[in-house]
């Protein structure tokens, strides 16, 4: 795949970009590795400076920057601007914890392992390679890049190849903010290269945000290696809704949650899961607000919904939607691509979804809802269990007792009740199952790249 900005909206491609060669690479790594052998000896607070400093920049840059990644991938121009807010406010709450989430941790009691003292101390690890996806171009790599450069690591990014001017900004972010040259650096590489980069001594880990596919290979490269991994794969997040909830505002939440970033998240909700009760009037509010969304150019400021990032994400999105209506799903809202230039896609919800459909067991990558009738909350919690993934949730009810139960038996990272799946800066983020494993954002986040040290005194 070239490395090219391609405007979605229309086909078009804006500008190609050549790739890195071999020496062009190590030429990068070796740049951020004798970043970090400056970095892990600097203080938190000098760090704490520079993060500041280069959340200020990209605050200052927001309105230039949300045009960037709209033009890249098609997300609303709001969205996109939104985007780059929330990774401002991730380097400052980074910026401004770190020190306390990295700080030795004394225990209580050394005499328990015969010691005048004992402690817990984290330490950097070195260069981090970030293998990340178009979908938040710039917020997927913050949210490994503030945490790891306050902790002292440095980092080298392969991102995707159809958002190389997000890439480039981020090359420069952090040095125009005062890090030391080289602490972050893109690498403009396709995806046959990431071996190289991670068998590569300097390189002591990876994390790495996407398909379940890319995760298992890249996943055996660093086991391979014995190298520390974080992977935040695919998701199919149930959205369940009880008798007891407030129907009109999980509705409206509903629609939002199924069609952020033009429903191309791991964590938008995929499927429906609503209580035979209030089904009927459910599925209608759903329909309705669905229909009513505005297609169109992601630049204009009436649009509810932009086109799919890529030509390809459309066909394979089509092709789910057309194996279950020839299965014999009801299309309640839309169901089909938009004739025309740019890889839209009309906001669709399908009902009457039966096991032998591909879009009961796959992840649905754009903004089509899956809806389903359950009993009770056996039969919702059967059907949120029974895919692989196992991302993030939401539980809508206002029963203590179905909050508890969902609560617990959930196989997922994260359940949201009464609300929608977001990640923000003070919470982990991660999943189970073939969704992924290990942690971001929050203390758990940062410490994922450290040596976690004991230190023991007599």
């Amino acid at each position: 795949m070239a490395i090219a900005t391609t405007n979605p909206a229309t086909g078009e491609t804006i500008k190609e970009f050549p790739t890195d060669d071999t020496a062009t690479t190590d030429r990068k790594i070796g740049e951020a590795q004798t970043a970090f052998e400056s970095l892990h000896d600097t203080d938190f607070a000098a760090r704490a400076r520079w993060m500041q400093a280069s959340a200020d920049i990209l605050e200052s840059e927001a309105d230039e920057v949300a045009s960037m990644l709209t033009l890249e991938m098609g997300k609303p121009l709001a969205q996109a601007k939104a985007e780059a807010l929330k990774c401002v406010k991730n380097m400052r709450f980074y910026a401004e914890n770190a020190e306390g989430f990295l700080s030795d941790e004394p225990l209580a009691n050394p005499a328990a392992v015969g010691a005048s003292g004992a402690y817990v101390r984290y330490q950097p690890l070195g260069v981090i390679l970030a293998v990340m996806p178009w979908n938040y171009p710039l917020w997927q790599v913050i949210r490994f890049a503030a945490p790891a450069l306050m902790a002292g690591n440095t980092g080298v990014l392969k991102h995707a190849s159809n958002v190389p001017q997000s890439a480039l900004y981020l090359d420069t972010l952090f040095e125009r903010g005062g890090f030391p040259s080289g602490s972050f650096r893109t690498l403009l590489i396709g995806s046959r290269e990431v071996k190289a980069v991670l068998e590569d001594s300097r390189v002591r880990a990876v994390t790495l945000t996407g398909s379940e596919p890319a995760g298992r290979s890249v996943a055996s490269i660093a086991g391979e290696q014995i190298k520390k991994s974080v992977m935040e794969l695919g998701g199919s997040d149930p959205f369940i809704v009880m008798p007891s909830a407030e129907l009109d505002a999980a509705a409206t939440t509903a629609v939002k949650a199924r069609v952020q970033n033009n429903g191309q998240s791991c964590i938008a909700a995929k499927r429906f899961l609503v209580h035979t009760d209030i089904y009927d009037a459910f599925a209608a509010i759903f329909a309705q607000k669905m229909s009513d969304l505005i297609v169109g150019d992601p630049m204009d400021a009436g649009t509810d919904v932009g086109p799919l990032a890529t030509e390809s994400g459309r066909t394979d999105l089509a092709e789910l939607v057309d194996d279950a209506v020839a299965k014999g799903a009801k299309v309640l809202a839309g169901g089909s691509a938009v004739d025309g230039p740019g890889w839209f896609y009309q906001p669709t919800l399908l009902s009457e979804l039966t096991d032998e459909m591909r879009i009961v067991q796959e992840e649905t990558f754009g903004p089509v809802a899956s809806l389903y009738r359950v009993a009770d909350r056996e039969e919702a919690l059967r059907i949120a269990n029974q895919t692989t993934f196992g991302l993030s949730s939401a539980v809508w009810t206002n029963d203590d007792a179905e909050e508890e139960f969902f609560t617990r038996e959930l196989e997922a990272g994260a359940v949201f009740i009464n609300g929608m799946t977001a990640s923000s800066p003070e919470l982990p983020f991660g999943g189970v199952k073939a969704s992924g494993f290990g942690r971001e954002l929050a203390a758990e986040g940062i410490r994922e790249f450290c040596n976690v040290k004991s230190v023991w005194r007599r």
